[in-house]
């Protein structure tokens, strides 16, 4: 077991331990937001609480939940300890090159990554504290559809977003998203030897489209929220 130690706790066994858990964490973005899409449904919330009701009772689900928290958790330790290794090596000099592979890599987006992910991070937290911690210990009214009472985490949200600030602060958060996810995708197939020539233009488009539709989707939700919540729609 000695040399599974050296290995995770070595530079190619963080980034390899990065590539999986940052590819599990783009499958959920995905899952998250096709989810989230339900809160612009103009049902009153019924289809989103249902939705929340099923993700939080589901004992599959449930158990997958603690995989994420542990991956993004995992994630985020041997990002933060990947860039402060590599910027202990360069010894604080900035790049005097910029070497991208085939010309697709955002070499300034590369060098601040420990900075994205730090704010990518925070707002993790937040998000967390703004809905799942007020799910699970704040005080939420009840809503009852054929019977079946749930949760009321629309309204919370709805209230969430009817804020100017807030809805502010996650439309920039996507966009600091879209950036570590762009840089992310194209560098977790490359560590695990998958960003092949013939695949790499592929892997680039895909990264591409990806990381620009995923956090508009996620954007549109509190601004068109926001618009519903002052009468514009």
């Amino acid at each position: 077991m000695n040399w599974l130690t050296n290995f995770l706790t070595s530079s190619i066994g963080r980034k390899v331990i990065m590539s999986l858990t940052g590819l599990f964490l783009m499958l959920f973005l995905v899952i998250h937001l096709v989810g989230n899409l339900q809160l612009l449904f103009d049902d009153g919330g019924e289809a989103f609480n249902l939705y929340a009701k099923k993700m939080t009772s589901d004992p599959l689900i449930k158990s997958v939940s603690y995989l994420l928290y542990a991956s993004i958790l995992l994630h985020a330790i041997q990002g933060w300890l990947l860039w402060r290794q590599n910027k202990k090596a360069r010894g604080g000099q900035k790049y005097a090159v910029n070497v991208t592979r085939g010309g697709t890599k955002n070499a300034s987006i590369a060098k601040n990554m420990g900075w994205i992910g730090t704010i990518i991070f925070i707002f993790i937290l937040i998000h967390l504290y703004q809905f799942w911690f007020k799910m699970k210990i704040g005080a939420v009214n009840m809503a009852t559809y054929d019977g079946v009472e749930v949760k009321d985490l629309y309204e919370i949200v709805a209230l969430a977003y009817s804020n100017i600030g807030f809805v502010i602060f996650y439309v920039v958060s996507m966009a600091v998203v879209g950036a570590h996810l762009w840089h992310g995708f194209q560098s977790a197939f490359q560590t695990l030897g998958l960003y092949l020539n013939k695949y790499g233009i592929i892997i680039n488009y895909v990264g591409m489209i990806y990381s620009i539709l995923v956090p508009i989707g996620f954007a549109i939700i509190p601004l068109v929220m926001y618009l519903k919540s002052i009468g514009i729609f």
